[in-house]
């Protein structure tokens, strides 16, 4: 099918259409696929120095070049493969993106005298451009550069300005190349979804045709087709992401699944019980239950640095599996819930973009000895999508609803050493902040994505029963998110994180002060460690 938009041809994708974001390190190359997902177009992130064979496989309809911190200017700048540019695929550049656009297709760009950070006003100086239909002549707009571009390259039209960018997005609508200087996939840019969208849908041809429930039947056939007649252990964790993998993985392969829940010792208060009633009783699993906290513990013990913590963690649970795989005949793969933030966020891709934010126990760092072939059917979806699929395979709501929990448990939510104490205090204090929020939530909005208690390595004097304490700082957070990959904290009532204070320290020995964490991601992360 083809068609004519303001002079631009366009040809309708078949709905397994992709299109590719290459990574240039911004802090922000996530939201641009998740816009894209939004969107019903199905999207993979990659570095930005991934080779075009590497590109091609994916048959891409349209191609985006992310934002990112470097400048274009220098003569090591970031820059992808050049057949990228040569494809004919449909370009989208976003602030960096736009830069090296400009530098290799022959613009010209100035060093600013002061970054432009922050909220402008974009001015379109050409209003029937198809990337801006339906965009206000006049709209806000987030922008996060140094470098300003004062020509573009031959071929191309400016298509807006701001107050201090004469060029702020521009076009060759003959070879369907785009760029913006601003960044249309933030909530901060009031048209940005209309832009995303205008690129994908009118400019790309892409149809709007991936969904999670024809998602979820390939899954099922793809499950079908990697494991066989072999036998499959399940990590359940007690979220939504294990219970959705293993349903799916049960619904493709039935009694041959077993799972696996590990009581690690560092779950939260009343959790196990709970968790392993619930996959048995409600989704009819097949569940052996290990209490392995005693190990957990042990390897713990003494350790401060969260990247080591979460190291060990993940290796125990893997030697743990491997055991019990010994108990069952013919074992040859074992699930896990990695999604695709864990994925891209633990990418060690080698290219000078790339930065590592942490370890996951589920996504690399396993021994190479491991036996096992992994089944991880959520790995590309995100957090919100693995909630959809939970709803499409006919999930309780008190599992797809539950608020995400990490991996390592409490591990990451105890600053320093994890010790039985320890534990005991950062438990109670989560299980007064997740009450209390938990009771209010009908009057909470948005009502938080997530919210927990940390316990700190800081101790400061408090004076309780009129004697002298020196006790430990509780942390509690709690975000307001989609996804967990952008959150910003909650403002929850004055009277609610009072309630929640005065029962930490009434209630928790140890405890005699609590803060409240105010810091969005970026620049924090949701957890502390």
């Amino acid at each position: 099918m083809i068609r004519e938009v303001a002079g631009v041809a366009t040809s309708v994708q078949a709905p397994t259409a992709t299109v590719v974001i290459l990574d240039f390190g911004s802090q922000l190359s996530q939201l641009i696929a998740r816009r894209a997902r939004e969107a019903n177009v199905y999207s993979e992130l990659l570095p930005y120095d991934t080779p075009w064979e590497e590109i091609a496989k994916r048959e891409p309809a349209a191609i985006v070049l992310s934002g990112g911190p470097e400048s274009a200017l220098g003569d090591d700048a970031l820059d992808c493969d050049e057949r990228v540019y040569a494809s004919g695929v449909p370009l989208l550049g976003i602030c960096y993106g736009m830069q090296i656009l400009v530098k290799r297709l022959g613009g010209e760009l100035l060093r600013l005298g002061h970054s432009e950070f922050g909220p402008a006003q974009l001015m379109l100086d050409r209003l029937d451009s198809p990337l801006f239909l339906g965009v206000p002549p006049e709209s806000r707009v987030w922008m996060s550069h140094g470098d300003s571009v004062t020509a573009v390259p031959p071929g191309f039209t400016a298509l807006a300005h701001t107050s201090r960018s004469a060029v702020a997005a521009m076009s060759d609508d003959t070879r369907r190349v785009y760029a913006t200087l601003f960044h249309p996939e933030v909530v901060h840019t009031e048209a940005g979804t209309a832009i995303l969208q205008n690129f994908l849908h009118t400019i790309a041809g892409i149809a709007p045709a991936w969904r999670i429930d024809s998602w979820v039947e390939d899954a099922i056939e793809k499950i079908r087709a990697q494991v066989g007649d072999a036998n499959v252990l399940c990590a359940l964790s007690g979220g939504v992401d294990s219970a959705v993998a293993a349903t799916l993985v049960a619904r493709a392969i039935g009694k041959q699944l077993t799972c696996i829940y590990v009581d690690t010792g560092l779950m939260r208060k009343n959790e196990s019980a709970g968790v392993v009633a619930a996959f048995r009783d409600i989704l009819h699993l097949n569940v052996v239950h290990v209490d392995a906290s005693e190990r957990f513990l042990a390897r713990l013990a003494g350790i401060e640095d969260p990247e080591e913590k979460r190291i060990r963690i993940g290796h125990e649970f893997i030697a743990i599996f491997e055991e019990e795989s010994k108990k069952i005949p013919d074992v040859r793969f074992l699930v896990q819930g990695t999604l695709y933030p864990d994925v891209i966020e633990s990418k060690t891709p080698g290219s000078k973009a790339g930065h590592k934010i942490k370890s996951h126990h589920n996504v690399g760092g396993l021994p190479e000895h491991m036996a096992l072939g992994l089944v991880e059917p959520l790995r590309t979806l995100f957090k919100d999508e693995v909630r959809q699929a939970g709803r499409v395979l006919g999930l309780p709501d008190a599992i797809v609803e539950r608020q995400p929990f990490p991996g390592p448990g409490l591990a990451v939510r105890i600053i320093g050493e994890v010790t039985r104490e320890r534990l005991a205090v950062v438990r109670e204090a989560d299980w007064i902040v997740t009450s209390e929020i938990d009771a209010a939530a009908g009057s909470l909005s948005p009502r938080p994505w997530q919210y927990f208690a940390v316990l700190t390595p800081v101790r400061s004097v408090g004076v309780m029963g009129d004697g002298r304490t020196y006790a430990n700082l509780v942390g509690v957070r709690a975000i307001t998110s989609e996804d967990g990959m952008t959150a910003d904290w909650a403002r929850l009532p004055h009277e609610l994180l009072e309630r929640i204070s005065s029962r930490i320290v009434n209630e928790v020995r140890g405890v005699n002060r609590v803060a409240y964490d105010i810091t969005s991601k970026p620049p924090a992360t949701v957890e502390w460690e």
